[in-house]
């Protein structure tokens, strides 16, 4: 059974946070209630008390003897936070401590699902969206809020999803956790390519694609988390990579290529996530094409750009070089039985050692949180996972430890 935090913060939704007491208790779990002090405007303490059968603290300064806000932090297998409001979310990203709750979340290690509810416009702002994003980069679990009627008379997303399914995402993060705590690369210098490479047309044109980093960057914070020495080559990154110590960006598939060089020697295992464009225009021009001097048609010649994972494989094996290779195919599949035989065609064509396939069908993926793929290696052992690019990428890092 785990030990729970719930954090309740200021929102009118804050009575929810009574059915998701009632769920985890009944299943056997302790839970530990932390109301900010806004949230005791919409909740009393006397309810959490009665259906936690726990005590509420008060604030920071209460106990101190024991250290509690160090303390709850350390024991925790949980925490959830529900609802979480707009002030929360900034707070937690800028690494704030300023009360029991915020304290307790930066003393811990566990895994912390966040469910925010607001009005429709403070979700969709773009300070509240910067801050998501930068929580779900460090491995925080960051629920989109349900659609439907608000406080007032508006509706649209911003509504508290259900405490039942609130519990039931809360508790799979758990389960994942727990999946991967016996994964470690510790000692390993992991190297992970991330985004998508863009080849210029001209000064203000490029040829690119829709990959935005987010499954690359999720696969450097679970090899991180597992103990390895990670370097994340981000190629156009549309998202935070706050976390990971060494990260150096490139535009092009040639300077990506550079930089795998330069570090292939030392690295011990190789993921190449990034969508690397295939061709590059052969004369890029050094001056924006204007349309009225061209007319209405544009012809360009483009030209091949260098294989790198397949340039990578052929070096490793020349060097005779320790590293582990592991390749991605974005492929439009349809289906998990398709998936596996294209990663079985891509695996052979490149001569890595493990293939990391995804659908990508109908737009699927990019930009997305969610992600299905098929591993498979050279002895034709093979693996699928579905859910959050979080946790697709500890089944990955899993994976790769069990061929180290």
């Amino acid at each position: 059974m785990l030990n729970v935090i719930l954090g309740i913060t200021g929102g009118i939704s804050a009575y929810k946070a009574t059915g998701i007491i009632r769920a985890l208790t009944e299943a056997g779990h302790t839970v530990k209630v932390i109301p900010t002090q806004n949230a005791l405007r919409f909740i009393g303490a006397t309810t959490l008390e009665a259906l936690s059968h726990n005590t509420v603290d008060p604030d920071l300064y209460t106990d101190v003897d024991s250290v509690k806000h160090v303390a709850l932090g350390q024991e925790a297998d949980l925490i959830v936070v529900a609802p979480a409001t707009a002030s929360f979310l900034a707070k937690y990203a800028a690494g704030m401590a300023d009360d029991l709750l915020m304290n307790t979340l930066l003393a811990s290690t566990a895994p912390v699902l966040v469910a925010p509810a607001m009005h429709t416009e403070m979700w969709q702002n773009t300070a509240t969206q910067a801050n998501v994003a930068l929580l779900r980069s460090r491995g925080v679990t960051v629920l989109d809020p349900d659609s439907g009627r608000l406080t007032g008379a508006d509706s649209g997303p911003g509504r508290l999803p259900e405490p039942e399914a609130i519990v039931a995402v809360a508790l799979s993060v758990a389960a994942q956790k727990a999946e991967s705590a016996g994964v470690s690369l510790a000692g390993k210098h992991v190297v992970v390519t991330a985004g998508g490479t863009r080849e210029a047309i001209d000064p203000v044109r490029f040829i690119g694609n829709h990959s935005s980093g987010k499954q690359g960057v999720a696969i450097a914070l679970a090899a991180k988390a597992a103990g390895a020495r990670v370097t994340l080559i981000g190629a156009n990154l549309s998202i935070s990579t706050s976390g990971l110590d060494h990260v150096i960006s490139v535009t092009t598939a040639k300077e990506l290529a550079e930089q795998v060089d330069d570090l292939l020697p030392a690295t011990d295992v190789l993921v190449m996530t990034a969508a690397v464009a295939d061709f590059r225009v052969e004369y890029p021009q050094t001056q924006k094409i204007k349309r009225s001097e061209i007319g209405n048609s544009l012809e360009l010649k483009l030209v091949a750009n260098p294989d790198i994972l397949a340039d990578a494989v052929e070096f490793i094996k020349a060097q005779d070089l320790n590293c582990l290779t592991v390749g991605f195919a974005a492929e439009t599949a349809g289906s998990l039985e398709r998936l596996a035989s294209l990663a079985t065609i891509k695996l052979d064509s490149k001569g890595c050692d493990l293939i990391v396939a995804n659908d990508v069908s109908e737009g699927a993926v990019f930009g997305a949180d969610h992600n299905t793929i098929y591993l498979l290696d050279q002895q034709g052992n093979s693996a699928h996972a579905t859910g959050t690019k979080q946790h697709v990428a500890n089944a990955i890092v899993g994976f790769i430890a069990r061929h180290l």
